[in-house]
């Protein structure tokens, strides 16, 4: 009997939360736009009378348009912290190109002849521009707000990177999962969105010269009431704010067992690793989803909750090769089991606390540890062949690679090169499963939930054994993918979710239980 789930049943299961990120990121859309129209009109007409501004004002406009969007949203952040502010303002940045340009070209591309005529029937400079030339430049002007428009149903998916919500939660979501169903639920309504808005605004477009004045009073009070989806009113009761990761959302050691498992339910925000942690230190949430070594966790004073029910298995860290590269090149395992055994949870924490918070340089905090353990060797000529070193979007990822290139290049003949921050486990293992890499360090909890898919009789019976978990998914890698699990490295990078621990401790919640009997109770 085939049990997997269909698209459809995704949608019936997930449809309040599908209905109320395509609200946010409708909201998001248009109160961006809503902005843009309010400075870029007037800019647009300002250009019209002072054109030695034109070009500064639109290649201003212009610049900031080819800003890798993501990179706009990171800029934000310092300024303007989480959430919707700085996704708003950055999509505004977006917005604002057609729009100004638009209304620069509409407006100088009215028929001077009908300027003549009303100059000569005694208008003024007002009365010109909201009379005359508004009205017949309005085409041309909501062409340029349907781009806008259209862009930022594409560009609004990226808020949920910065707790903002929308669709791209399902979107990153799935990516990070392997879950085409997710995927198809975010990226479907964003693209009818994109299709809606478009039609819609292109009804306006089309209207006569004498509808065209109703529409541009109409216009701004459109795009204000669409703005109000994003304000309608949070249908959680708990004050607690948590923020977790696209790939913690549907894990079933993630989001799914704590309310399964805890029956924990909070307002959770999606959020990006990379801002997670700085944001809990901020106050700006309340719990997050983290990893145990991480050394965000000593550099903004959290505290690790005691999963008091289990629902993390072990996440020890070990190098997974294809075989096919171990046959080719069998010296390759001896070299990177090397490091096994000599990296324990309060070494990796400190490793990764000089990664993510001292911002050293992964290359060099890896040289340092394996010069402290004499593992370092100056690289060899590496002729033989070249080893692709692959690593997720961690702090750990990045230091391990680097050291496994250095053991490789130091113990063999072989030469190495990384490709570091390929994103979630779904990335980085279809990398490895398409040969677009050879290796990369993995994790024992990641493997048996996420990439086998364990049935939950067989997850039952082993998570609470280190050992069976590796020799499950050893087994199962190698069997199913070709790929093999070397040794384990020796430290456990396992899920937990966190709390400043002022705020911990004033509450007296050391556990996953008891903040949900916190939440329940307020």
């Amino acid at each position: 009997m085939d049990t997997r789930e269909t698209l459809f049943d995704f949608i019936q299961q997930q449809s309040g939360k599908l209905l109320e990120q395509t609200l946010t990121h409708t909201g998001l859309t248009f109160i961006s736009v809503l902005l843009a129209v309010a400075i870029g009109v007037p800019l647009g007409i300002l250009i019209t009378h002072k054109k030695k501004l034109a070009g500064l004002i639109l290649g201003i406009a212009g610049v900031l348009q080819t800003i890798p969007s993501i990179a706009l949203l990171g800029f934000m952040i310092p300024l303007l912290g989480i959430g919707a502010k700085p996704a708003i303002v950055a999509l505004f940045l977006y917005a604002l190109l057609p729009v100004i340009r638009n209304t620069y070209t509409g407006i100088n591309g009215v028929d001077i002849n009908i300027m003549e005529a009303a100059r000569g029937m005694g208008l003024s400079r007002q009365q010109l521009l909201y009379k005359v030339q508004l009205p017949l430049a309005m085409p041309v002007i909501l062409a340029g707000i349907r781009t806008a428009t259209v862009i930022n149903v594409g560009v609004a998916t990226l808020a949920a990177y910065i707790a903002a919500g929308g669709l791209g939660e399902f979107i990153f979501g799935g990516i990070a999962l392997n879950n085409t169903n997710m995927m198809l639920a975010g990226a479907i309504p964003a693209a009818l969105l994109a299709i809606l808005f478009d039609w819609l605004l292109s009804l306006l477009q089309h209207t006569n010269i004498r509808r065209s004045k109703k529409a541009l009073y109409a216009l701004p009070v459109i795009l204000l009431c669409l703005s109000s989806f994003y304000l309608l009113p949070d249908t959680y009761s708990s004050k607690m704010r948590a923020g977790f990761t696209p790939e913690f959302m549907g894990r079933k050691d993630g989001d799914l067992g704590l309310k399964s498992v805890y029956g924990l339910h909070m307002h959770t925000l999606v959020i990006s690793d990379m801002i997670m942690y700085k944001a809990a230190y901020e106050k700006k949430l309340d719990v997050i989803s983290g990893s145990s070594t991480d050394g965000r966790v000593k550099a903004f004073d959290l505290v690790i909750l005691e999963d008091d029910k289990h629902i993390f298995p072990p996440y020890y860290a070990a190098p997974i090769v294809r075989m096919q590269t171990l046959e080719k090149y069998p010296e390759l395992e001896t070299a990177l089991n090397l490091l096994s055994g000599t990296i324990n949870d309060s070494i990796m924490t400190e490793l990764n606390y000089r990664v993510d918070y001292l911002k050293q340089n992964p290359e060099k905090v890896a040289k340092d540890f394996l010069l402290t353990t004499k593992l370092w060797k100056p690289a060899t000529n590496g002729k033989k062949g070249t080893i692709r070193i692959g690593s997720k979007i961690f702090g750990d990822g990045y230091i391990l690679a680097n050291m496994y290139k250095m053991l490789i290049e130091g113990y063999t003949d072989l030469s190495a090169v990384t490709k570091t921050g390929l994103g979630g486990t779904k990335i980085v293992f279809d990398a490895l499963t398409n040969d677009q890499i050879d290796m990369y360090p993995e994790y024992t909890g990641t493997g048996l939930l996420v990439i086998l898919q364990a049935p939950q009789q067989t997850i039952d019976s082993i998570i609470s054994d280190s050992k069976k978990v590796y020799d499950y998914v050893q087994e199962g890698f190698q069997k199913q993918y070709q790929v093999k699990w070397l040794k384990p490295i020796g430290f456990n990078n396992t899920y937990a979710l966190m709390m400043r621990r002022e705020q911990a401790t004033s509450l007296q919640i050391k556990s996953i239980s008891a903040l949900k009997n916190y939440v329940d109770h307020k």
